[in-house]
């Protein structure tokens, strides 16, 4: 655990001086493949239809090209970090919260869209974006985005609970119990933004501006509110299989969640909904990734361009319960359907606080905020009762 912290607290400063690093020269052509590809990615993400056959962009993929994906699934941003600095692996689906430590801890390599021909079908939203460039370097290419929803059971909750409260403040339910062990909250450091955008609406005398920009007083604010949801915490969850097990099996009745166990528990006919609630919510917008070191770089390149696919698009949102990062996708496609990315939330992108790795040096506090290697030891702490 030191080690990690220690690692967490050099890539956080790193962070200050990205811009300033030299980029390494990206690939100038695709070869031929190299027969293998491994990938870290968010269960769900890349499906090769073991779970439902309607459901695979890889078995296509790798007929094509002759290369075979392997898949190793990580359950939260710093997981995905720890793996990518243990290396063995070619690319990482890495939301906000990751990349922009991966680009300063040298992890990945810069992407050459020229050889990327759909990179042209990318959102324009999400293109130059400040979590996967630097210095207009693109360190990735744009896979999926969405807002983090508070999932709820709908036996328990006849309307949708407007206000994130349900999770961060002891109350009782609409079925008359309290709401005391039968939350839950997610278990990772950027989790403390949840409860600073809670803030942001319920304390504006504390003057948050950015969840993820917080002065001393504004992050003793949110850990106090950390402190308190603690009391009331059934279980802190970061494998999306057992929190789909919990709100089963277990009682669980309200949490923050993907709408990937959200679409899983709807499909085993569960009574269960989301909402995003009148606070807003914090999210994620993900990107392909290139390891420094990458083994199998042609076979990277091809998946890249093949997960811009609007057929893969559209039937990983339809899967996940996420946002396709090319509109194309959004179109008749028959598992996601002409609503879907409505449905997923593709006109609420202006309301999402999107992740991203907290730095000291920062923009809406006079340049003074918590960097993220103390919410990481402060997280731990709030978890462990401290």
């Amino acid at each position: 655990m030191k080690s990690f912290l220690k690692s967490c607290t050099a890539l956080t400063v790193a962070l200050a001086f990205a811009g300033q690093a030299a980029a390494q020269e990206p690939l100038k052509e695709i070869g031929q493949g190299e027969g293998a590809l491994s990938i870290v990615a968010w269960p769900g993400y890349v499906e090769r239809g073991e779970t439902d056959k309607a459901y695979d962009w890889v078995s296509a993929f790798e007929k094509e090209t002759g290369c075979k994906v392997a898949v190793k699934t990580a359950a939260t941003s710093d997981e995905m970090v720890a793996l990518m600095n243990e290396g063995g692996f070619d690319l990482v689906t890495a939301s906000g919260d990751a990349s922009l430590r991966l680009v300063a801890g040298k992890r990945v390599q810069p992407v050459n869209i020229d050889l990327i021909p759909s990179w042209k079908t990318v959102d324009e939203r999400l293109l130059n974006a400040p979590w996967y460039t630097v210095d207009g370097v693109h360190y990735g290419v744009p896979y999926q985005w969405g807002p983090n929803v508070l999932m709820y059971n709908t036996d328990v909750f006849k309307e949708a609970p407007k206000s994130w409260s349900v999770v961060f403040e002891e109350q009782t339910l609409p079925d008359g119990k309290s709401n005391k062990g039968r939350v839950q909250a997610y278990d990772g450091p950027i989790y403390i933004a949840d409860a600073a955008n809670y803030l942001m609406a319920h304390k504006p005398e504390l003057g948050i501006k950015d969840p993820y920009e917080l002065n001393e007083d504004q992050y003793k604010a949110a850990l106090e509110l950390l402190r308190t949801q603690r009391t009331l915490v059934g279980r802190y969850w970061h494998d999306a299989a057992i929190q789909v097990d919990d709100f089963q099996n277990e009682g669980v009745v309200a949490s923050s969640s993907w709408p990937y166990q959200v679409n899983t528990l709807v499909a085993a006919k569960q009574p269960i909904s989301s909402t995003v609630p009148e606070e807003g919510a914090t999210g994620w917008a993900d990107t392909t990734m290139l390891h420094v070191d990458a083994e199998h770089p042609n076979c990277a390149y091809m998946w890249m361009e093949h997960s811009l696919q609007p057929k893969v698009q559209g039937d990983l949102a339809a899967w996940f319960g996420s946002v396709p990062v090319v509109p194309a996708a959004c179109k008749n496609n028959e598992l996601l359907t002409e609503d879907g990315c409505a449905i997923n939330g593709f006109d609420n992108f202006e309301k999402i606080k999107f992740w991203k790795t907290p730095v000291s040096k920062c923009a809406t506090q006079n340049d003074q905020c918590v960097p993220y290697y103390r919410w990481v030891s402060d997280y731990i702490g709030v978890i462990g009762g401290r």
